[in-house]
């Protein structure tokens, strides 16, 4: 085959390292935007955070040389992280800009910036981090039950079973092994030969009751309830386990220990016949049923609290909603004009070559990060602005509003709406949102308008909160009431909102009172 060379035309998109960079940034969260940039504070020395006491170094220098009166005051609004008096700030704005696409070959970096004192990344520079706490594992159920395992004096074989009882446990504290899975799990390999009993023949032999008798003691431990077999076995435990002068607790050890099925079906007229209650006795025994705990293995765990931190506050002035960023979420950085004044012209030394190099990238670093912030911004104020009647009314006036709806309005492609609105966190008077709970699809009414489905909801959750308890909404009655306010749904659309919003169905909300 003969060889030639062929010019071809095309069109081929490319991800330049600042775009991916870019990208990046506009999809992390603000705690890991903080990880982020804290990397690349450790790893590129031109890059620095400005300091909320920087501005003032030099002029501490010359009060402690005798010229105190002309300090200013170092508490600048703009740097105090309140965020009533920042306003319309986007991070790096006040240092990108003064930063060039390009160092100057005949120019020093006097010519180009203020000097100010160089400044190092320091632990006061970005919130604190407890490192243990936050890496560190947290205890289980098991863990606490061995505990209190080990503080109890018992033979070596009762331990034993104890250690395979407390594996058979799950999470929420109940057994998930029967007495007899247990008992053939210890014939085949934790009861060794000085833990074992033999029959006639010589062979390893356990009986269920020995492991029901150690059962019996390992539910005295804390959690009260945990190692129960059943649900009725921990609710009885933790019932025998209150005072016995408790008002309704012998009506409740009846009620559990005869008559759980029908509790747990809500049919109070069988069961006000079958326990001979009237229904003020009756409530209170049911009434304090439902103060203990069926998962008492949740209160032992994994507690690590996940904390949001708003990216956007909203806040009235007036009769206008005032969209600021968080400045605590987005540091300010600058350029370490020490390192940079370092860089010589026409020096291609490998020193100078590794100082430039690290100019260009902190460059970049800032003007993405000034991407991310004046992107959030402007998506957060086209939010707030189709959204002011739930900030004035709540959920119920909550609109319509998708994705393609705020990329018009910025002239951004639905993909960055997406990204910048992802683990994204708005501040308002009426909590803290994440940003994609603004936006919901639409149902249409009889007058031809249209309704947000987390209005629908809301309305939902108010009509279950205020209705009969002895005659609770069924999901047919609430699709009635809302068509007659001229919204149309069905009855199966209904249910799916009540079962996202955790609402159990009429049967399951029925009571006495």
């Amino acid at each position: 085959m003969k060889q030639s060379l062929q010019l071809k035309i095309g069109q081929q998109l490319t991800m330049t390292p600042q775009l991916q960079q870019a990208i990046k940034l506009l999809q992390l969260s603000s705690l890991e935007l903080e990880l982020e940039i804290q990397q690349a504070l450790e790893e590129n020395p031109l890059l620095d955070v400005e300091d909320e006491f920087s501005e003032t170094q030099v002029e501490d220098e010359a009060a402690a040389e005798g010229d105190a009166d002309g300090l200013d005051d170092p508490l600048d609004p703009e740097l105090t992280g309140d965020p009533e008096t920042f306003e319309d700030t986007v991070g790096v704005d006040d240092y990108a800009g003064d930063v060039p696409d390009d160092v100057p070959v005949d120019s020093s970096w006097e010519d180009l910036s203020t000097p100010s004192t160089p400044s190092s990344p320091s632990s006061d520079a970005l919130p604190d981090t407890d490192f243990e706490a936050r890496n560190s594992s947290a205890e289980t159920l098991q863990d606490h039950l061995l505990w209190q395992l080990n503080l109890t004096p018992m033979t070596d074989r009762d331990r034993v079973i104890a250690e395979a009882i407390i594996e058979s446990v799950n999470p929420e504290g109940l057994l998930d092994s029967t007495l007899e899975d247990i008992r053939i799990g210890l014939m085949d390999g934790p009861l060794d030969a000085q833990t074992t009993a033999e029959d006639e023949d010589g062979e390893a032999t356990i009986e269920c009751a020995e492991i029901e008798a150690v059962l019996r003691l390992l539910q005295h431990f804390e959690p009260t309830g945990a190692c129960a077999r059943d649900l009725r076995e921990c609710l009885m435990i933790q019932l025998q386990r209150l005072d016995a002068s408790t008002p309704w607790r012998s009506e409740a050890l009846v009620i559990l220990d005869e008559h759980i099925d029908k509790l747990a079906s809500r049919d109070f007229t069988t069961l006000r016949k079958q326990t001979k209650l009237d229904d003020r006795t009756l409530a209170a025994a049911i009434d304090l049923i439902q103060t203990l705990n069926p998962r008492p293995g949740n209160a032992i765990g994994d507690d690590h609290a996940e904390y949001v931190v708003p990216d956007v506050y909203v806040r009235r002035d007036g009769n206008r909603w005032m969209v600021t960023l968080n400045p605590e979420a987005t540091p300010k950085l600058r350029i370490n004009e020490t390192y940079a004044s370092l860089i010589k012209r026409a020096d291609s030394s490998p020193d100078n070559q590794y100082l430039r190099d690290n100019l260009q990238e902190a460059r970049w670093f800032m003007k993405s990060l000034q991407s991310r912030n004046e992107t959030l911004l402007k998506v957060a104020t086209q939010i707030v602005e189709h959204q002011r009647a739930f900030l004035d009314y709540g959920e119920e006036a909550m609109k319509p509003l998708v994705l393609h709806d705020i990329a018009d309005a910025v002239e951004m492609h639905e993909s960055t709406i997406s990204r910048v609105t992802t683990n994204k966190y708005l501040h308002t008077p009426r909590g803290i949102f994440e940003l994609k709970y603004f936006f919901s699809s639409h149902v249409s009414t009889t007058t031809g308008g249209e309704v947000s489905s987390t209005a629908i909801r809301a309305l939902i959750k108010k009509m279950t909160a205020e209705e009969d308890p002895k005659k609770p909404l069924s999901d047919s009655k609430i699709a009635a009431i809302l068509n007659e306010q001229n919204i149309k749904v069905a009855r199966r659309t209904v249910a799916k909102y009540r079962e996202s919003l955790a609402i159990p169905p009429s049967n399951e909300r029925k009571r006495l009172v």
